[in-house]
Protein backbone atom coordinates (compact mmCIF):
# COMPACT_ATOMS: atom_id res chain seq x y z
CA UNK A 1 0.00 0.00 0.00
CA UNK A 2 0.90 3.51 -0.93
CA UNK A 3 1.21 5.86 1.66
CA UNK A 4 -0.03 9.51 0.98
CA UNK A 5 1.37 12.38 2.42
CA UNK A 6 -0.91 15.48 2.49
CA UNK A 7 -0.07 18.95 2.74
CA UNK A 8 -1.03 22.59 2.90
CA UNK A 9 -1.23 24.21 -0.49
CA UNK A 10 1.34 26.62 -1.14
CA UNK A 11 -0.89 28.91 -3.74
CA UNK A 12 -2.74 30.28 -0.74
CA UNK A 13 -0.45 30.87 1.77
CA UNK A 14 -2.24 31.75 5.42
CA UNK A 15 -1.27 35.89 6.28
CA UNK A 16 -0.97 36.19 10.08
CA UNK A 17 1.28 37.80 12.14
CA UNK A 18 1.66 36.85 15.66
CA UNK A 19 2.51 40.65 16.63
CA UNK A 20 -0.52 41.83 15.24
CA UNK A 21 -2.54 38.87 16.61
CA UNK A 22 -1.40 40.25 19.85
CA UNK A 23 -1.58 43.65 19.52
CA UNK A 24 -5.21 43.72 17.99
CA UNK A 25 -5.88 40.97 20.77
CA UNK A 26 -5.19 43.45 23.82
CA UNK A 27 -6.76 46.23 22.26
CA UNK A 28 -9.86 44.32 22.12
CA UNK A 29 -9.20 43.26 25.95
CA UNK A 30 -9.01 47.14 26.37
CA UNK A 31 -12.06 48.05 24.81
CA UNK A 32 -14.36 45.34 26.94
CA UNK A 33 -12.90 46.36 29.83
CA UNK A 34 -13.74 50.09 28.65
CA UNK A 35 -17.39 48.88 28.98
CA UNK A 36 -16.50 47.65 32.63
CA UNK A 37 -15.07 50.73 34.17
CA UNK A 38 -17.78 52.68 32.62
CA UNK A 39 -20.53 50.82 33.90
CA UNK A 40 -18.64 51.62 37.62
CA UNK A 41 -19.29 55.07 37.59
CA UNK A 42 -22.35 55.01 35.23
CA UNK A 43 -25.79 54.66 37.32
CA UNK A 44 -29.08 55.56 35.94
CA UNK A 45 -30.41 58.80 37.21
CA UNK A 46 -27.48 59.88 39.56
CA UNK A 47 -25.91 62.89 37.98
CA UNK A 48 -22.29 62.44 40.30
CA UNK A 49 -19.70 59.51 39.38
CA UNK A 50 -16.77 58.06 41.23
CA UNK A 51 -13.70 59.94 40.09
CA UNK A 52 -11.41 57.15 40.51
CA UNK A 53 -13.07 55.06 37.61
CA UNK A 54 -13.45 58.37 35.16
CA UNK A 55 -9.77 58.07 35.45
CA UNK A 56 -9.29 54.61 35.30
CA UNK A 57 -11.82 54.47 31.92
CA UNK A 58 -9.85 58.07 30.42
CA UNK A 59 -6.25 56.14 30.75
CA UNK A 60 -7.44 52.99 30.19
CA UNK A 61 -8.79 54.79 26.71
CA UNK A 62 -5.39 55.72 26.27
CA UNK A 63 -3.89 52.71 26.33
CA UNK A 64 -6.41 51.16 24.32
CA UNK A 65 -5.76 54.04 21.62
CA UNK A 66 -1.85 53.06 21.48
CA UNK A 67 -2.74 49.42 21.11
CA UNK A 68 -4.93 49.71 18.17
CA UNK A 69 -2.22 52.55 16.39
CA UNK A 70 0.08 49.89 17.17
CA UNK A 71 -1.78 47.22 15.51
CA UNK A 72 -2.34 49.13 12.84
CA UNK A 73 1.37 49.61 12.29
CA UNK A 74 2.22 46.04 12.36
CA UNK A 75 -0.90 45.34 10.25
CA UNK A 76 0.88 47.83 7.15
CA UNK A 77 4.25 46.20 7.80
CA UNK A 78 3.62 42.86 7.85
CA UNK A 79 0.20 42.67 6.26
CA UNK A 80 -0.29 44.46 3.06
CA UNK A 81 -1.68 41.89 1.23
CA UNK A 82 -4.85 41.48 3.92
CA UNK A 83 -6.81 44.78 3.19
CA UNK A 84 -9.85 43.76 5.42
CA UNK A 85 -7.64 43.73 8.25
CA UNK A 86 -5.90 47.24 7.15
CA UNK A 87 -9.10 49.04 6.59
CA UNK A 88 -10.52 47.68 9.65
CA UNK A 89 -7.95 47.92 12.02
CA UNK A 90 -7.96 51.51 10.74
CA UNK A 91 -11.34 52.31 11.14
CA UNK A 92 -10.69 50.72 14.92
CA UNK A 93 -8.00 53.55 15.76
CA UNK A 94 -9.93 56.30 14.43
CA UNK A 95 -13.32 55.22 15.90
CA UNK A 96 -11.17 54.82 19.25
CA UNK A 97 -10.15 58.66 18.54
CA UNK A 98 -13.18 59.79 17.49
CA UNK A 99 -14.75 57.92 20.97
CA UNK A 100 -12.24 59.37 23.11
CA UNK A 101 -12.73 63.21 22.19
CA UNK A 102 -16.64 62.64 22.91
CA UNK A 103 -15.62 61.26 25.82
CA UNK A 104 -13.97 63.99 26.81
CA UNK A 105 -16.64 66.35 26.03
CA UNK A 106 -19.27 64.25 27.91
CA UNK A 107 -18.86 66.24 31.04
CA UNK A 108 -19.79 69.63 29.13
CA UNK A 109 -22.50 68.28 27.39
CA UNK A 110 -24.02 64.63 28.61
CA UNK A 111 -26.20 64.71 25.30
CA UNK A 112 -22.96 63.30 23.43
CA UNK A 113 -23.56 59.55 25.35
CA UNK A 114 -26.16 59.61 22.19
CA UNK A 115 -23.19 59.78 20.24
CA UNK A 116 -20.80 58.08 22.95
CA UNK A 117 -22.50 54.90 23.80
CA UNK A 118 -23.47 53.70 20.44
CA UNK A 119 -20.03 54.08 19.08
CA UNK A 120 -18.81 51.51 21.84
CA UNK A 121 -21.03 49.38 20.76
CA UNK A 122 -19.12 49.57 17.59
CA UNK A 123 -15.81 49.56 18.54
CA UNK A 124 -16.79 46.65 20.58
CA UNK A 125 -18.37 44.89 17.02
CA UNK A 126 -14.68 45.21 15.66
CA UNK A 127 -12.93 44.19 18.69
CA UNK A 128 -14.46 41.17 18.23
CA UNK A 129 -14.17 40.92 14.26
CA UNK A 130 -10.83 41.68 13.96
CA UNK A 131 -8.75 38.85 15.89
CA UNK A 132 -11.56 36.32 14.56
CA UNK A 133 -10.96 37.71 10.97
CA UNK A 134 -7.16 38.02 11.26
CA UNK A 135 -7.10 34.12 12.37
CA UNK A 136 -8.61 33.38 8.75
Amino acid sequence: MARTVTSRPTTSPRTVSRLYSVLIGLAALGIVLQGVWAGLFIRTGATEYNETWVEVHARGADITIVLAVLALGAAIWRLRSRRDLLVGTAALAVLLLVEAFVGGLIEDSQLLEVIHFPLALALLGLAVWLPLRSRR
